[in-house]
């Protein structure tokens, strides 16, 4: 038995977790364990700042409930579901596709089904505008039947489970394109927002001087029979913190400008938004995309 100090501690720990059969956990877990090490070397991280460490997950892990998910929100803060996305954009986005982003911890499934045109809004009032445009695959055709699901803050920056009834879901639904591909969705224009800041990530956010505000978005998840499934999320650009999204999710490509007269639109009534997404044929062994979840499913997993 020989000694530990604070460098032969690492090539111990790696060593009795060798055994692990699954070669991918595997591969994850030495390396978390050599940069967690490092990590710990490196700011000499002392007793009680890694107390300090494990109180504060607890607590984010005591906040998450059915319709809250605060450890998606810490990731989110930190870059980390930005990063994870970035990483799963370059591996698997094909071509022109529409560029991706999160998911975020909002996400609810089994949203309302619409026909096209109708309005998202069954309760909140406010402001309206149209969006539509098409669902293109890599050649420019028209994507029938796909599946396109939409979610978003209401005129006030507040999402349903944040102002409702858990049973209650408002501002989000599901849309089917047409035969030649062709989608359109009634909202409202939402409203920036700060994140939850009553746990414990928005205490890390204060203390970190931020602001903790995310620009006005919609959020899309489009899926077709064939097609790798496409999360991302459309940004207003006139939002004062556009170039400064607390979660890091802009992308130049999905930022739009809501107006009136835009040609084709449905409704040339209200401000409108054109825009066509482009999906790419699904590959073999792709998998999910999603950089978030229905936070029902994450506590009940």
């Amino acid at each position: 038995m020989a000694d530990l100090d604070q460098n032969t501690v690492t090539d111990a720990v790696i060593a009795q977790m060798a055994s692990t059969t699954d070669p991918r956990l595997r591969e994850v877990m030495e390396s978390l364990v050599r940069h967690l090490h490092d990590f710990a070397r490196e700011v000499k991280l002392t007793p009680a700042e890694w107390l300090a460490a494990i109180g504060f997950l607890t607590r984010v892990g005591q906040s998450c409930t059915p319709i809250r998910q605060e450890f998606i929100l810490l990731s989110d803060t930190l870059g980390l579901s930005r990063l994870v996305n970035l990483l799963d954009d370059q591996a698997n986005r094909v071509g022109e596709a529409t560029e991706t982003s999160l998911l975020g911890p909002f996400y609810r499934e089994a949203s309302p089904q619409y026909g096209y045109g109708e309005s998202i809004a069954a309760h909140a009032k406010g402001p309206e505008m149209m969006l539509f445009g098409q669902v293109l695959n890599e050649a420019g055709e028209g994507v029938p039947n796909a599946v396109v699901e939409v979610w978003q803050t209401d005129a006030d920056g507040a999402y349903d489970l944040q102002t409702n009834d858990p049973s209650v879901m408002d501002m989000r639904g599901q849309f089917r394109t047409d035969a030649e591909g062709r989608y359109a969705i009634r909202t409202l224009i939402p409203l920036g927002y700060s994140i939850p800041m009553d746990g414990p990530v928005g205490e890390l956010v204060r203390q970190q001087d931020r602001h903790g505000f995310r620009p006005a978005h919609i959020h899309m998840l489009i899926g077709a029979e064939g097609y790798r499934e496409l999360v991302t999320a459309l940004y207003l650009g006139d939002d004062p913190h556009i170039d400064s999204d607390t979660v890091f999710g802009v992308s130049e490509s999905l930022v739009v400008r809501p107006e009136k007269g835009v040609e084709g639109s449905p409704a040339p009534d209200v401000p409108s938004v054109r825009y066509d997404f482009r999906v790419a044929r699904r590959a073999e062994g792709d998998t999910s995309g999603r950089v978030g979840a229905d936070p029902s499913k994450v506590a009940a997993e």
